[in-house]
């Protein structure tokens, strides 16, 4: 039985896979991963996207400007993403945006909120769903989600709980699943993927990042899905296929592939 995979959330565009980035993206295919979007954090790494988009035709890309580079967008970088979207059908999506109120070292939170704001109504104008990274700053991202009501999107890596995620359903967003529900202390996102209807959720590895049990620590690559899968199948009580074949559908039709 062979899992067909959609990762939708990625970075292979990260210095992690630069020794070896053709052999992995090469050895994921064979192992039944059949899509991949890869998610831009900066204007280099949403080039990146374009190109790896570009490069193999199970991938995707989502170009835009993660919180922690909010710094980067100017009104040539809001352009060169507008360019990238609309000169390929491979990009598929805007982001990763969002908010991160995490980190000390981050841009201002206002600066941050502007910088959400600018690539939300580009979303907007161009009819593309948006990625949305939310840490630590789930009540204004909630508000700025509903000040756009024609967007629609997913909230990767969620962390929030079972009320937000209930609340960011309300709004047409789905709610993307990391490794993390692998983890022996991951009771918080146990209690959101029991309330969730598989009809919302999506799976994602963020790679090279939050690698599932039993390879945390390590580099993650979008094959591990396959674990993540196993954990909320065990948890929702479903068959795995079904589970795969169900969030494999729920990512083409965010990005309306």
């Amino acid at each position: 039985m062979e899992l067909k995979i959609f990762d939708s959330h990625a970075h292979y565009d990260d210095g992690q896979f630069d020794e070896d980035r053709e052999e992995v993206i090469e050895e994921i295919r064979k192992a039944g991963v059949v899509g991949v979007l890869n998610c831009g954090s900066s204007l280099e790494g949403a080039r990146a996207s374009f190109q790896l988009a570009k490069k193999y035709d199970f991938f995707y890309a989502a170009v835009g400007i993660h919180p922690g580079n909010a710094y980067e967008l100017d009104e040539r970088a809001l352009q060169e993403i507008e360019d990238m979207a609309t000169s390929s059908d491979k990009v598929r999506a805007i982001g990763e945006i969002g908010l991160d109120y995490y980190w000390d070292d981050n841009p201002p939170k206002d600066l941050q909120k502007e910088v959400f704001r600018k690539q939300m109504a580009l979303a907007e104008k161009l009819d593309l769903p948006v990625v949305i990274h939310d840490r630590n700053a789930h009540e204004d991202t909630l508000n700025i989600i509903k000040e756009y009501p024609k967007v629609k999107g997913v909230v990767h890596c969620f962390s929030g709980s079972p009320e937000f995620a209930r609340q960011c359903l309300k709004e047409g967003y789905y709610i993307g699943i990391t490794g993390v529900v692998t983890f022996k202390n991951a009771k918080k996102i146990v209690e959101v993927v029991k309330d969730l209807t598989i009809d919302r959720l999506l799976v994602e590895t963020d790679c090279p990042y939050m690698a599932p049990t039993p390879y945390r620590g390590k580099r993650n690559r979008s094959d591990y899905i396959s674990y993540i899968l196993e954990e909320i199948a065990k948890i929702k009580g479903l068959p795995i296929i079904d589970l795969c074949e169900k969030t494999r559908q729920n990512t083409k039709d965010l990005l309306k592939l």
